[in-house]
């Protein structure tokens, strides 16, 4: 069963971690993860897009996995279907971000279950736009 944080722990957990990595990240501005991504790097987030097949999104330069970041990351968001949330969790402890994130409607338990048990913060099913919003 997946336990996200709460509201509260939510809420420090964006104002503290402002390096985001979001895999499946559109150049479409008519995709739901190029709409949220907008919105958080307005914000104040920086956006790091994530994804093989654009060259940029939000005018930043795609990479096309986690491992090929520079520096550290603090959120990875994803917005991948649920069946590929292993893979991405793999390449995330790789590259040892702070916090796994997963977009509304993607959830996968045993990733989440994985990752728990070595200690990281995992969010699923939650919209980090929608969360951002009602705990700032």
């Amino acid at each position: 069963m997946i336990e996200n944080p709460s509201r509260e722990e939510i809420g420090r957990l964006l104002k503290e971690n402002k390096r985001i990595a979001v895999v499946g990240l559109s150049d479409d501005p008519g995709r739901t993860s190029y709409m949220v991504s907008e919105a958080m790097q307005a914000a104040g987030y920086e956006i790091i897009p994530v994804n093989p097949t654009i060259k940029e999104s939000l005018g930043v330069p795609a990479v096309p996995d986690l491992k090929s970041i520079k520096g550290p990351v603090d959120i990875v968001n994803v917005f991948r279907r649920s069946e590929f949330l292993p893979e991405v969790a793999e390449d995330f402890l790789e590259i040892d971000a702070k916090i796994f994130w997963s977009q509304l409607g993607v959830v996968h338990e045993e990733t989440y279950r994985m990752l728990k048990e070595k200690g990281y913060t995992v969010i699923m099913d939650r919209c980090i736009k929608v969360e951002h919003a009602i705990t700032k």
